[in-house]
């Protein structure tokens, strides 16, 4: 499965939603989701053993639509500056893949 680049940002202080729509890549047709799980972190440096996590929901299994979240309470505390992130999902049969990744850029939002 092809890894789809995205760079992202996210504003301190409030909620964060990113949606994605998979592919299927032998016939560019929706990837079905269905019985899928996922998961979604991001950390400062590749290496770093501090992780912050995404919240995954599939919004449409069918249509290969999923979706990333951090609400405001847990974006107020990030830290500005770059972070790398990766989407991973797993399949009903246990194949893991990578099929988004790319970087987080947190701003520091002036408005509270």
């Amino acid at each position: 499965m092809a890894v789809y680049v995205s760079n992202i940002i996210i504003h301190t202080g409030t909620d964060f939603e990113q949606v994605f729509v998979l592919e299927n890549d032998s016939n560019n047709s929706a990837l079905d989701l269905t019985g899928y799980t996922g998961s979604s972190q991001f950390k400062k440096y590749k290496s770093s053993g501090t992780v912050k996590t995404f919240v995954v929901t599939f919004t449409n299994r069918e249509l290969g639509k999923i979706k990333i979240g951090m609400g405001s309470t847990m974006t107020k505390d990030l830290k500005p500056g770059k972070y790398f992130y990766d989407l991973k999902i797993i399949s009903p049969s246990g194949v893991s893949s990578r099929v988004v990744e790319g970087t987080v850029l947190v701003k520091q939002s002036v408005t509270r």
